[in-house]
């Protein structure tokens, strides 16, 4: 596992790669958020990659530098091909023990788990820090795909969809993480 030369808050620990049977999820560095918002291409990108919610993310980074850090925000890289084929991350700091998670993966790698098995990484991971006892996650009602890749990770529903904002609420805990 190797560290990322990105800029880390002092009071977290240096980033490292989390790697999986088929993935290796690795930091964000500041010339690749660069290049995502600029819409510079990289030939270590699947071709397809960024999307959306990576060119927000990318824009975001500058003004949270602890997603940057060991528990932040993450490329999706296939071990195979070598190209990031997505973004995962948690939104540091935890607030009460509580950490969000949000992921995507591109469309040309959708439908082989890839989301599934990056989001239980980083879930697992999170859970390693003393200041998580919790991950979380709020998925729209309209979007089964992800509603799916939460209870494939070990994810658990604790709340239904309300009317107001029609998500679905998700959650990850120790005691998830043991039963697994």
């Amino acid at each position: 596992m190797s560290s990322s030369s990105s800029p880390a808050p002092t009071d977290s620990p240096a980033p490292t790669d989390l790697t999986t049977e088929r993935l290796v999820l690795r930091s964000w560095t500041t010339k690749e958020a660069t290049a995502v918002l600029e819409g510079t291409r990289s030939t270590r990108w699947a071709d397809d990659f960024p999307a959306e919610g990576d060119r927000v993310i990318a824009g975001l980074l500058g003004e949270h530098p602890a997603w940057f850090g060991a528990y932040g925000h993450r490329l999706v890289v296939e071990r195979e091909s070598g190209l990031v084929v997505g973004s995962i991350g948690l939104f540091w700091p935890p607030g009460e023990g509580v950490v969000g998670i949000g992921y995507g993966i591109v469309a040309s790698r959708r439908g082989r788990g890839y989301a599934t098995e990056a989001t239980r990484a980083l879930a697992e991971s999170a859970l390693t820090s003393a200041e998580v006892h919790t991950v979380s996650a709020d998925v729209e009602g309209a979007n089964p795909a992800s509603v799916r890749v939460l209870e494939k990770a070990g994810f658990h529903r604790w709340a239904a969809p309300e009317s107001a904002d029609h998500l679905a609420r998700f959650r990850f805990t120790g005691q998830d993480r043991a039963r697994r």
